[in-house]
């Protein structure tokens, strides 16, 4: 199980969590067939908040947030929105609402009559209904096309509308199930910046499934690393990315070095290690078993060429030079046959960078961190 410590927000106010979930477990079909798809899984997420819930294909995301829409009951556990039990309602006695990654629109209806549906199934007024879907137009940016069927529409175009549709009933939470995955990367990176901005200007609680860990680290308050049907780490973009405290997370968002070690002690907060090729050097500690065998994780930008008067901590024989626009990767193979790849955002000038050429790195304070 794994419980997110559901500290104050980092801009010093308190909200009050809007999804809670405590020992959540979801397993499809019985006996030796039988698998779990959602392993006792503790989960709070505040409200006005963009959480995303990032793994790869099969680690248990959708079936979390099909817990939370209804879509599926739980095997076992609690589920609470804005502190009221939910776990056994139906989906349409939810204030919650779902945007698919297909958008599921009307072709036949136009744009507004799209927006306006969920409001005319509640029993909503004309008056009510036309006024709330001329809001949401103007919130996606759509009035101009309003009487547009939506098979006349581009990608972009309706995935606005079904986010418009979603948000028309003024739900508590949005779900969004990979919305942008049919988009292409340019639109793609758009509308990350679009559904941000929806987001914040809504006030309404966001829970964003993707694989994309990039797309998590752009729009999110939070993000909930998932494997195996449970939760590994939670935590805001900044520390997934620089403090991850499991092998997995570390190697999953971002590029990353990854080298085996052993643990020779510890130095206050930071543990001393010895890798593979006999070098030692201290890490930082993130809760990882400090005895016996350890993974130790360097991002490639907290390690930078050794210039004149510095002592290499590492030393490792150049196999290849990437170009990336902005810097060069150097990729270095250790004494001990592990591959480093160091990321060298300065002038190459000076440096010997052929082919076996023996390369000094420096690595930043706090930029080796042992892992679980």
């Amino acid at each position: 199980m794994t419980s997110d410590t559901a500290k104050a927000p980092e801009d010093g106010t308190t909200r009050r969590s809007m999804i809670s979930a405590r020992e959540l477990t979801k397993t499809f079909g019985q006996g030796e067939t039988a698998v779990t798809a959602l392993d006792n899984v503790d989960i709070d997420i505040r409200e006005n908040e963009f959480f995303t819930l990032l793994g790869p294909s099969g680690c248990g995301k959708t079936t979390l947030l099909r817990l939370i829409a209804g879509f599926e009951l739980p095997t076992s556990g609690l589920i609470q929105l804005d502190g009221q039990d939910i776990t056994a309602l139906p989906p349409h006695v939810r204030p919650v609402n779902t945007v698919f990654q297909n958008y599921a629109l009307f072709p036949h209806m136009t744009v507004s009559e799209n927006i306006g549906f969920g409001l005319k199934m509640l029993g909503k007024s004309s008056g009510e209904i036309e006024a709330r879907v001329k809001q949401m137009l103007s919130l996606v940016q759509l009035e101009a096309m309003a009487n547009r069927r939506t098979d006349q529409l581009s990608g972009g175009q309706q995935q606005r509308v079904a986010l418009a549709r979603a948000l028309a009933p003024a739900p508590k939470v949005l779900l969004l199930d990979e919305p942008l995955a049919a988009l292409d990367l340019k639109l793609r990176k758009n509308m990350q910046i679009e559904l941000k901005s929806l987001q914040a200007e809504t006030g309404i609680t966001f829970i964003f499934v993707t694989h994309d860990q990039e797309e998590a680290l752009t729009m999110s308050d939070r993000i909930a690393v998932m494997r195996d049907g449970q939760i590994l780490q939670i935590g805001t973009p900044k520390e997934i990315y620089d403090k991850p405290t499991h092998r997995f997370v570390a190697d999953f968002i971002g590029d990353i070095n990854i080298l085996e070690a052993q643990v020779e002690g510890t130095e206050g907060d930071q543990t001393r290690v010895r890798l593979k090729d006999g070098t030692t050097m201290l890490a930082r500690s993130t809760g990882a078993d400090t005895q016996g065998h350890c993974a130790v994780a360097l991002r490639p930008e907290s390690i930078r060429v050794a210039q004149a008067g510095d002592t290499p901590a590492l030393t490792g024989q150049l196999e290849n030079l990437v170009y990336m626009g902005s810097a060069h990767n150097l990729h270095l193979r250790l004494g001990s046959g592990e591959e480093l790849v160091v990321r060298h955002g300065g002038s190459t000038e000076g440096l010997d960078l052929s082919p076996g050429a023996q390369i000094g790195v420096v690595i930043a304070p706090g930029g080796a961190r042992v892992l679980a």
